[in-house]
Order: structure tokens, then sequence, then C-alpha cells
């Protein structure tokens, strides 16, 4: 049998060269390099990049919240600013005994709280980094208190005695030094309700906290649907930078 020009294989001759139905090398491609943009072109995109970064972060995961008032002293002192965790919330976490949390007012706990001195006013730049949460809201409307008992507990707050809960007596370094647990707004005993929180703050003689509103719609009680997340540092001024615990006296069960 002939072989024909279309059954060549593609091995080389005696003289070293290729047959002619070798198959023929690839052009190599060039890859094209972009268009390079100038720094300054970029540098917008760049920042909307870190605000929607910021703003998530702000929304599911931190949030710098600042101290307008000494309720939560020697813990916590005015102007501090404290970074609260909105994470795990998402995945069922509540609120524990002991717990520093922020909430939102369950219903006029702000009307009678002095007005706080803002100092200047905010500028638009102090606005949109309060928008992404990279510093406090001159406009916040939240407070801040210590989480004492849960849903289902009950709570004794009588005058020279110790706070108790569940029949316990709680100890409570973290008072401020010279106040008193329950001196100045003894209530009795309460029972918590389910989804509910009791809170106070550890400056006891200067905290409008739920000893103050028993008396009011909601008994006092904040709900824990209204909890925003739980200070877990204090991030400002680095001087003051430290974490924020729960206290050993609510270890016990």
């Amino acid at each position: 049998m002939t072989v024909g020009d279309d059954d060549r294989t593609g091995t080389a001759g005696t003289g070293g060269t290729a047959l002619a139905g070798a198959r023929p090398e690839r052009p190599r491609k060039v890859r094209k390099v972009g268009k390079q943009w100038p720094w300054w072109q970029e540098l917008p995109i760049l920042i909307v990049v870190a605000l929607v970064v910021a703003l998530g972060i702000k929304t599911f995961f931190v949030q710098a919240f600042s101290i307008p008032s000494g309720s939560m002293q020697n813990t916590l002192q005015v102007g501090d600013r404290v970074l609260v965790d909105k994470f795990t919330p998402w995945f069922g976490a509540e609120p524990q005994r002991g717990e520093v949390v922020v909430f939102r007012d369950p219903g006029g706990w702000l009307d009678d709280q002095p007005a706080q001195d803002g100092g200047a006013s905010p500028n638009v730049i102090s606005k949109a980094l309060a928008f992404v949460g990279l510093m406090p809201s001159a406009d916040e409307q939240d407070l801040i208190k210590r989480v004492i008992a849960v849903g289902g507990d009950t709570v004794t707050c009588e005058r020279g005695e110790p706070v108790e809960v569940n029949g316990r007596p709680l100890n409570e370094p973290y008072v401020y030094p010279g106040a008193t647990p329950c001196d100045d707004l003894p209530v009795g005993t309460v029972k918590v309700p389910k989804d509910h929180l009791w809170v106070m703050g550890d400056h006891r003689d200067s905290s409008r906290d739920s000893r103050a509103h028993v008396e009011e719609p909601g008994g006092g009680f904040v709900p824990v649907d209204d909890v925003i997340g739980r200070a877990f540092v204090v991030a400002w001024p680095l001087s003051r930078w430290s974490s924020l615990p729960v206290p050993a006296t609510f270890d016990r069960p």
C-alpha cells in the first residue's frame, strides 16, 4: 500500500528536518496589560469600599459607643469608648448575668436623664464616621448597664442589704466606692419575666436603672430584643484599654 501525503507521521527525516505533516508551532498569545488608573482616580473607589466594609462591620459585628454619664463608674468613665459585640446574638446568644450591655430605651428611661453637653456640633466628617460605626454618634439614644438577672430570676434589693439573685447575695466589688447596693432605691423583691432583664448601674447612687422604673409600664425590665449587644472592651482612651469580663460572683449557679 502506498502511503499518501495525508498519512505521513510527524517523525523527523534522516536530515534532521521535520516532516511536512508535523504540527506547526502555535504563536504565543501576548497578554494585554490593563490600563493603570492614576492614584487620584483609584482613591475614591478605595474609600467607598472601605466605608461599605465599615458599615457592614457596624451592622453585623462590632460598634463603638460613647459613655455619656457616670452611672457605670468606676467600671466606665464619662467619655470612654466601648466596643459592643453585635455578632454573637445572630447565633442565638442572649445576655447573661454580669455582662455589661447596651440597649435601646425600653420606654421613657431617658426622659429623666439630664441633657448631656455634646460640646461643638459634629461636622460632616464626624457624622459620616459615626454612620459607619468608626466613632460614636452624638445622637445615640441608648443606655448601658450591667445585667443583674435574666428571665425567671428573682431579685431582692433591700435597704442595708446586698443585692440577692435567687436568694444568693452578690459580692459586688465593681460598685462605685462609697455607694450602697440598694439603699438609695430599694424595691423589695421582683420576679424577672421571661425574655427580659433586670439591669443596674455600677454607680448605684447615680444610676436611673431598673429600680427607678418599677412603677412604670414595663416594670423596669428590659426586653431582650432591645439589647444591641455586649460591651466587651474599653477601646478609648488608650490609657484605659481593658476588657469587661463577667465578675466572679455571677459564676455561681
